[in-house]
């Protein structure tokens, strides 16, 4: 059998890929189109907001789709909402508020019989902890990761340099390139816990942003960073920020996104 020259073999190659890319692109945006209205984010972070912590909440927050932690909250609240929305709940950990934040951890060390055998609970309060994970919602198709944690400011839990953060980037990054490949885009939103530098980020150590956000938004374009950390305690401060092609967003509180 005569072997296809080189330059066809690489054509035929090039050709093939397109097809699949296509066809994946092609079955992604049929189904963006046929969902039904829009999908309604509740987000919350840093502080109990009284509107969430109410009563009312049912009938405040019905048509929510699901909900996103930037940290830094009892998990108690975490389930007060669930169980009064009855929708997922997708967060991470902040610097502070750390009491569980080894069941969402494994760990090989660990002398917990559950750890030890590489089970880790991903589901408690239900929640579901997206920290170094790339995750995709089954209703709304969205695709979420997670990067929780603050700048390293003194020995505390869950604190990072800017080098651990981008080492942190790379090992998300398999999981992106399938959902690249499959569904047209790295990622729709990133969720964090501390802002990205120089957006939203203060000049004390403790509330300096990672410069790593700003490779992660210049390289996977997310449409939206949605962080916490940095509390709003004025209310004209300000709360969104447009960098390249992506929305950064400080959910300090609660904060109600519309896609």
């Amino acid at each position: 059998m005569k072997a296809l020259p080189h330059d066809d073999l690489n054509g035929c190659t090039s050709l093939l890929k397109k097809q699949i890319s296509s066809k994946s692109n092609a079955a992604e945006n049929i189904r963006l189109k046929n969902r039904s209205g829009t999908t309604k984010i509740l987000c919350v972070s840093d502080t109990v907001d009284p509107l969430v912590y109410s009563n009312n909440i049912r009938e405040r927050f019905r048509d929510i789709d699901f909900i996103i932690s930037g940290g830094d909250l009892h998990m108690k609240y975490y389930g007060y909402i669930v169980s009064n929305l009855n929708k997922p709940l997708y967060f991470v950990f902040g610097n502070h508020h750390l009491k569980h934040f080894e069941r969402f951890k494994k760990s090989s060390q660990s002398t917990n019989s559950l750890q030890n055998s590489g089970y880790s609970i991903k589901n408690y309060f239900g929640s579901i902890c997206i920290g170094d994970k790339v995750i995709r919602d089954k209703k709304s198709g969205l695709i979420i990761a997670g990067l929780g944690g603050s700048i390293r400011y003194n020995t505390g839990r869950n604190q990072f340099t800017d080098i651990q953060m981008y080492l942190r980037i790379f090992r998300l990054i398999p999981k992106m390139l399938i959902h690249r490949i499959f569904h047209g885009r790295w990622l729709d939103i990133l969720v964090t816990h501390a802002p990205p530098y120089g957006i939203h980020d203060c000049t004390d150590r403790c509330h300096v942003g990672f410069k790593a956000f700003l490779w992660f938004m210049k390289m996977f374009k997310p449409k939206y960073l949605l962080h916490g950390h940095v509390h709003l305690y004025n209310a004209n401060k300000k709360r969104e920020t447009d960098y390249l092609q992506t929305r950064v967003i400080n959910v300090y509180g609660k904060y109600v996104l519309n896609l």
